[in-house]
């Protein structure tokens, strides 16, 4: 069985932050119910991103910023 590497404090910290900064831009929790630029992707409900990861999550930086949240909401360590 290999080690998976952990990260580093600083690309943990620089991981929340980008988390924390990034906005859902459509959807029930885009701009249009969120204004002016969506809800945070660190305030999603759990159930929310439950929803992507059954059904795929989006392409690209958004798509991997939603997974990891997902996984730090249900480590429990989102009150970092």
């Amino acid at each position: 069985m290999q080690d998976i590497p952990l990260p580093s404090a600083d690309d943990l910290s620089a991981l929340l932050a980008e988390i924390a900064a990034a906005r859902m831009p459509y959807g029930m929790y885009g701009p249009k119910n969120f204004p002016p630029d969506g809800c945070p992707l660190s305030d999603l409900p759990t159930e929310y991103l439950d929803w992507f990861w059954q059904r795929g999550w989006p392409k690209g930086k958004l798509g991997q910023l939603m997974e990891q949240a997902l996984l730090i909401k249900n480590s429990g360590l989102d009150r970092l």
